[in-house]
This record gives C-alpha cells, structure tokens and sequence, in this order.
C-alpha cells in the first residue's frame, strides 16, 4: 500500500492573512546598489546611467552587463486558466503570477516580476509582449487557455530571441518526461515499443505528447481522448493541435484504449480510470494519474487490483509527486546563465534526464536532512526527486546550459562547469532547505506541542497553523471560553478542535503541584506556593506538563520579556548536564547562513563560559547539517587594538586549543574579518577568516543589538533565539514574535524533543 497522509489544510482566512500580513501581496523590489550619497544617486541615475546607455544602443547585448535583464523573468498570465478556478479574469491571476515570481526566487534566485494582460485576444497579447520583451531575459507564460496558450506561445518565440516558456506545457512535460524515463527503466520497457494512453487533450497532455513523440515513441502508439472520446483521423471539428496527435483506429473509449496499454496519462479529471481499465493494461503498467486536486484514480485503488504498477500523480501526499516545481525554476536559472534565445526541444529534453539521472543517484546526508530523515532509494516509489532536492539547483541548470551552448542557442559560454556548479550551490538559502527537513521529520512523529500564551492572537494563529499543516498537536493554555472567542475573532469556528488545557483540572494541578514542590522544597518554596505558581502562570503549567510526561515540547514567550519568561521556566527546569545556558540564533542574509550567540542570557560571560558557548553552539550547528566555523568576534582583531575588554575573548581561544574539540575556530576578529573572504590575504593563517558560520559575540549586548539591526534594517532572516542547553524541549519567542516566528520555533522544540535524549520525570 503505498504510503498517504491527508492533504495540508487551511482555512481562507489564513490565506488572506498571510497576504495581507506586513506589505499586501508577496514581492518587493530592492536595489542591488548602494542608494546613500549623493555620489551613489549620481552613478545611478543622472549623468551616471548615460553611459551604459550610450553602450548599449551600440551592442544589445550589453544590456545583460549593466542592466538586469539577465536575471529578470516575466510571469504573464490573462487569467484565462488560473488553477483549476477557471477564466476569472486578469487581476484575480495577480496573486497566483506573483506566488510564482517568489518560486523563481525562493528555489533558483531568478527575479521575477508579474503581468497581468486584460485581454482574451491573442494578437493584443501577442503585441503587448512583443513591445515589452526586450525588457526581459525570459517569458514565463501560466494560466492561459487552450488554444491561445499555443497561438500566444508560438508567435512570441518567432518575434523575440529569449525563452518563452509556457510553464502549464513545458514545465508538465519535461517531469512527466523524466518520470517515464525511470519508469521504463524499472520496468524493462522502451519507448519505442510502449503503448500509450493520454486521457486529456489540453495544453499539458499535448505538451507532454510532443515531448513523449521527441523521445521515440512512434505516433501510432499514443491514443489521444478529449471530453468526446479519442482522437482519431476522420473525427469532426479537431483543431490543429488535436489533429497533430489523430491516428487511424477504430478505438473510441478509454476502456477500449486501456487494453494492453503499458502507460496512462492522465491530465483530465477525477476517477475517470477505473480499476477495471487498470486490469485490463499490460504487465508492469505505468499510470500517471496527474489531475489535481485529485488524480484520475487514487493509488489504493491501483494497488487493491495490480502489485505490479508504478504510480505517479501531481499530489506531495502520494510517493513520486509530477511537479513542475522540480523544472521550470532551473530550466530558466540554466537558460539566463548562458543568455539562451530560446528554450528548445535540446534543453527541455536535456532537464528531463538530468532529472531522471538525479534519482539514480544515492541519496546524500544533506539531503536526507531535507527530506526529514527518509533516504529514498530508486525504484518504483522513487522514481523522480522531492520537491525540496538541495542538488537540483546544482544539476538541472547545468544539463539546461550544456544543451544550449551546444545547440546553438546561447550567447555565452560556460567554459568552467565545476565553478559554475558551485556558484549555483551558493544561490540557495540553506535555512529554507533546514526548516523543510525539520518539518518532515516532526510531521511523522506528531509531537503534543505546548503554546503557553494561548490568547495572544499571534500565539493563537500559530497553534491553528500547526496544526492544519500537520507538524503536530498543539495544545493551548487558555482559559477555554477566551480561547473561543480568540479563535471567533481571527475568522475561526469557536468550536475548531484544539485542546486546550489549564489549572481547572484539579488532577493535572495536584499532580504538578507535588511535582514543583519535591524539585523546590529545598530552595524555599513552601507545597502552596508551588500551588499559587501552578495556578496562575501559564509558562509554570507548561513546564510542568513537560516535565510529567504530558506534553513533549513547548513554545512561550511572544507576550512577556524574555528574561522574565525564562526565569519562569528555570523553576521548572535546570540546565543539562555539563551544559551552559544560552540563546542561539540562526541568521540568514544574502544567501548566507550564520549562527550567533550569546544573544539571550549571559550579559558579559566569562572565558570558560565563551569556550562553552562555542562548544555547544558548534555542536547545535552540526546537527542543523552544517560543518562549524567557530570565529570569536570583538572590536579587535588578533590583538589589535588590544583592551581588557576583549582579553575574556583571547583568552577563551586559549581554552579551546587546550581542549580536544572537533571543529574550527579562531579569534579574536572583528565580524568583517570573519565574514568577508577578501581578508584572506591579510590573515593567511587563519582557517576561520572569511569563511566563518558560527559567531560567538563577546557580550549579550553586542549580540543582541546585531541580530535586531539585521533584522529590521539589513532585511536579514532570522530563526530563533534557540534556547540551548536546558533540560526540556522549550523555546522562548520573544516578545511580539510574528505567527511564523512562533511556528518555526514550535517546529525546533518538536524537533528537539525527537533527537535529543531529555531526561523526564
């Protein structure tokens, strides 16, 4: 039986909230120079901008050098096909052309900017893009109804020389492609000889057609249906495109064609296949059942009729997932790079086996982190990558570039492939790649996740969020009747299930109240002050659920200081064995990923205490996947200036080169020297200088000042504050976290909980 958990759900109110949370819609535009002086606006605008001007008139070309062209994508859509919603107009396509450009974005760091055409004639759009084309490096079209897709698409490739790739076609195509490759490979079959079936004949399914045809499968085995039935030479009204793909038989069914048919393709409707039809297919059949939100035919329904199948479908809760996810950001990364006029049949034939090739391939470490712990291996459930596959980015763009320097079509070289792929690698954001494995391997073990502030609406939203994404069970602490009326409030049934907990249960109360006192008899507190305490603090309670076994994990914090929250817990909770302390967080800004602490609880630490920090923080960082390089920053580098104010900082270097440590590090340096690698030639003896992905401040002030200046004036990223070394899984959003904020450090103490060995009463 293969394996299937219910489909992510989310209330509409969610959605419109994230929409409108911060700016309204999903995309802004930075400058990628400096904008301070009057100097940086002269160089940029007037006189400045004159003289690439005068250049470029001169040599088109040289728009990929002093402009953004080479990196910009326009997605375009009339609004004609949006989803499965229909033809509802030009704007209503705004909000999902703009999900695309941040896709383009998150997965292949190509910017895009969205447009919208008010039009259902194709001559005005075909004019429009045409007049603006230049504009751009490429042209993803989405959401366009047959035929115009293919009127639009057709005419846009004769008049411009960049790719003009419509996604609903070439995007299905190249991963149903690479799907069928491995699946004929398993099952011993060639495309020469298969019999095919494609139930549907809109822009995708004659896409994928065209491309199955471009592979060897010679035209008279692929059966064609359409709503009538199939297409056959002969039948009324066929438009050209259907036409192409008519061949003679006297077959007019789908039950007639499933006969002996090795593949189906299904790009049409629901349970239109039926087990049945299945049958009836030949040895080791093949059935991509790709209709969405639900296929042609669920694979249990395959797998209760044939042992023998391979099943593919366009859903992320059914093994080997069709998305046009895994092509078409890498398809374009790969065609910018080399400045392509065209995305042709070479570089759509070359991503469908790099794809194909990539699933071959043993899974690595990093990957298996991304995928939540699960290494997949090659076989009939595995026979394309995930969705969040780090080394696509690595892979697809290099075949893509190969393709069309080879074919003619590019206008650069690539000379140096094993520098580019490296580049490529450095595009991505890892944390994005973390947070995705974190969250797989949490939604398989289904932890009970405390949200101790459960009527703060953000706390409140984020309890909802974890639990329609599946991460978890989130348990409020809320008074049950305030709880309700939050949820009434942020557009919620009151009656939504969430359980909820709090200090009326009298056996919960009596059964922690003995549990704090035993732990605090001997620091003062008296059987009714545990009592008290147990009573009216949240975080308390929460603790207390931990500690007993009720609860695996917690999040507080978000509605009080972070010191006063974590001095709450520390009645609760002592620090771990030999561990220190301290606050971690992870920060991420232009593709980089660092970690720093101490941003939380020691306001000057001593050397011994720094050495510990770096000590667990090294380790905090190896199991998020990342090898530590451990800089020790101050004011001074290497002893100049040097002050006593950094001496704590020297010194907590000499305690580490006498201990037996396992990664890198050095100090003391200013930040600059440990992030930036043109201080390489200045400090060639250090390992740690320019190439540094842990920072140990050397002050809480120092550290959390960093962090917030980064976050709300760098734009930078930031995950945390991880509160590291204590005895339970409990995170501490601080105060006035964002929903996501808290979700993701739900998501870490779930986390937590799963690959730490706490020690519970």
């Amino acid at each position: 039986m293969k394996k299937k958990s219910k489909i992510d759900k989310y209330t509409d109110q969610e959605a419109l909230d994230f929409h409108n949370s911060g700016k309204s819609g999903k995309i802004e535009i930075h400058s990628s120079k400096p904008m301070t002086t009057k100097r940086d606006l002269a160089l940029a605008y007037s006189p400045g901008v004159a003289a690439p001007v005068k250049v470029i008139a001169k040599n088109p070309d040289a728009a990929y050098d002093y402009t953004a062209k080479g990196n910009l994508i326009a997605v375009i859509s009339n609004g004609s096909a949006i989803l499965g919603l229909g033809n509802l107009g030009a704007l209503a396509a705004k909000p999902v052309m703009e999900g695309k450009a941040v896709l383009f974005k998150r997965f292949a760091d190509v910017d895009a900017i969205d447009l919208e055409i008010d039009s259902s004639d194709p001559n005005e759009i075909i004019n429009c893009i045409s007049k603006l084309g230049k504009s751009f490096g490429g042209i993803n079209l989405e959401d366009i109804a047959s035929p115009n897709c293919f009127i639009i698409e057709k005419k846009l490739r004769e008049i411009l020389d960049i790719p003009i790739f419509h996604d609903d076609q070439h995007g299905t195509a190249i991963i149903t492609l690479a799907a069928l490759i491995n699946a004929l490979d398993i099952c011993g079959k060639s495309f020469k000889n298969i019999k095919i079936v494609v139930n549907g004949a809109g822009a995708s399914a004659i896409a994928c057609t065209n491309l199955f045809k471009n592979s060897g499968v010679p035209n008279q085995n692929i059966t064609m249906l359409d709503r009538k039935g199939v297409i056959y030479r002969g039948r009324d009204n066929l438009d050209q495109w259907k036409l192409e793909h008519a061949i003679d038989t006297k077959i007019r069914t789908l039950e007639e064609a499933m006969e002996g048919a090795d593949v189906f393709l299904g790009l049409s409707t629901k349970n239109i296949l039926s087990k049945d039809m299945v049958k009836k297919m030949a040895k080791k059949p093949i059935i991509f059942a790709c209709a969405n939100p639900d296929p042609e035919i669920v694979p249990e329904d395959v797998d209760e009729v044939r042992d023998d199948a391979i099943v593919a479908t366009g859903r992320s809760d059914y093994p080997n997932q069709v998305n046009n996810l895994i092509g078409f950001p890498y398809i374009f990364r790969g065609a910018l790079d080399v400045r392509a006029k065209t995305i042709n049949e070479e570089m759509k034939v070359a991503a469908a086996h790099a794809i194909a090739s990539l699933a071959r391939e043993d899974v690595p470490d990093e990957v298996v982190a991304a995928m939540g712990g699960e290494r997949p291996h090659y076989g009939k459930e595995y026979i394309i990558p995930s969705t969040f596959d780090p080394r696509l980015i690595s892979v697809i763009p290099v075949a893509v570039a190969k393709a069309a320097i080879k074919s003619g079509v590019a206008r650069k070289e690539i000379t140096d492939f094993e520098t580019y792929e490296d580049q490529l690698k450095q595009r991505l954001d890892p944390s994005v790649s973390i947070m995705q494995g974190i969250n797989s391997l949490i939604k398989k073990t289904q932890k009970r996740v405390i949200f101790a502030e459960g009527e703060d609406e953000n706390t409140l939203k984020a309890a909802v969020a974890f639990k329609n994404s599946k991460l978890g069970i989130p348990i409020l602490v809320a008074k049950e009747e305030r709880a309700k009326e939050r949820l009434h409030e942020i557009g919620l049934d009151e009656n939504y299930e969430l359980e909820i907990t709090n200090s009326t249960d009298k056996v919960k109360r009596e059964k922690y109240t003995q549990f704090l006192y035993n732990k605090c008899k001997r620091d003062g507190l008296l059987e009714r002050d545990c009592d008290r305490l147990i009573r009216n603090d949240r975080v308390i309670w929460g603790a207390c659920m931990i500690a007993c076994g009720d609860a695996d994990a917690m999040v507080t914090g978000n509605t009080r200081r972070y010191s006063e929250t974590l001095d709450k817990i520390r009645t609760v909770v002592d620090p771990r064995p030999d561990e220190i302390l301290f606050g971690l967080n992870m920060m991420v800004s232009k593709g980089q990923t660092v970690f720093i602490a101490d941003t939380t609880v020691h306001e000057f630490p001593s050397a011994e205490q720094l050495a510990k920090i770096a000590m667990s923080s090294a380790r905090v960082a190896k199991l998020f996947g990342f090898d530590p390089k451990v800089a020790f920053l101050s004011h001074s580098t290497f002893g100049i200036p040097k002050t006593e104010r950094t001496k704590h900082v020297r010194d907590a270097v000499k305690i580490l080169q006498n201990k037996s440590v396992n990664f890198k590090f050095d100090g003391e340096m200013q930040p600059d020297v440990a992030l930036n690698k043109n201080y390489k030639e200045l400090y060639p003896f250090s390992e740690i200088v320019g190439d540094a992905n842990v920072l140990i401040m050397p002050a809480i002030h120092s550290a959390a000042i960093s962090i917030k200046l980064m976050k709300t004036l760098g734009g930078a990223k930031i995950i945390g504050p991880f509160l590291v070394g204590l005895d339970l899984p409990i995170e501490i959003a601080p105060l006035r976290s964002s929903t996501n904020d808290i979700i993701n450090l739900a998501s870490v103490a779930a986390y937590s909980s799963e690959i730490i060995d706490y020690k519970k009463n």
